[in-house]
């Protein structure tokens, strides 16, 4: 949980800086609002993780499950080894934290057990 927390802070963290640092996307610089916009759900996100919110864990999970059908959409169309190995490098450390992500709902989601009388 505090892996997945951590990640996604540096998501929010990391996509400012570079919007701030006037960093190009194909030679154009992308648009504000959509920047923004990434940066506080993903700073929501961390803030829910890192307080154990079920809807922050399974949201922050629907976002990595969309990025690992994406770079797997996009090996069919591959076209330098660079592209697959990054690929494959998203896919699996996506596909790592998806899985963590999963145990730790699922302890989230326990009940807590009473003591009989």
């Amino acid at each position: 949980m505090t892996v997945g927390a951590l990640v996604a802070a540096a998501l929010a963290l990391g996509n400012l800086i570079a919007f701030a640092a006037g960093l190009k996307i194909r030679g154009r610089l992308p648009n504000a609002e959509g920047v923004i916009a990434f940066s506080v759900l993903m700073g929501v996100a961390s803030v829910g993780m890192w307080r154990l919110r079920y809807w922050a864990v399974l949201g922050f999970q629907a976002l990595l499950a969309l990025i690992i059908i994406g770079f797997g959409l996009s090996l069919v169309v591959a076209s330098s080894i660079r592209g697959l190995v990054i690929a494959v490098v998203v896919i699996v450390l996506a596909g790592w934290l998806f899985y963590r992500l999963v145990r730790a709902m699922a302890r989230i989601q326990m009940p807590e057990r009473r003591p009989r009388d």
